[in-house]
């Protein structure tokens, strides 16, 4: 799984798992970009950040995720949900958007993650 120099931006509210998912990336050679914990903060950086691939919690502090989402997915960026939720909870795709927009059920583990990136990226077919 060649995730070497990726660029990702990941919203995650709960500082273990956010510092777990920065692990995790570390060590599957991705940058992360941009790490934040609420969406005020994703909002502001989410118009004009470089990234090849976002990972969003879905409920960031008790705020739902979309906005963020939206702008996201309107520049074209793959999303990665990582999330408890279902995939019928997740936020809907903007008009237009591309499809790459994959959920990766948390409790997760690297391999699981990785899958679900590559998977966005449109590298892996879906599980099945």
């Amino acid at each position: 799984m060649d995730l070497a120099g990726l660029r990702v931006f990941v919203v995650e509210d709960e500082a273990l798992v956010l510092l777990t998912l920065e692990d995790m990336l570390a060590d599957l050679g991705c940058q992360v970009v941009v790490a934040v914990q609420q969406v005020e903060a994703a909002l502001c950086l989410a118009r004009d950040t470089v990234v090849d691939v976002a990972l969003l919690d879905v409920n960031v502090g008790g705020t739902r995720i979309d906005p963020v989402a939206h702008i996201l997915a309107t520049r074209g960026i793959p999303i990665v949900f990582v999330t408890g939720y279902e995939a019928s909870s997740l936020p809907p795709s903007p008009p237009g958007a591309a499809d790459n927009v994959v959920r990766v059920a948390k409790p997760f583990q690297s391999t699981g993650l990785a899958q679900g990136i590559l998977q966005a990226l449109g590298r892996a077919e879906p599980p099945g």
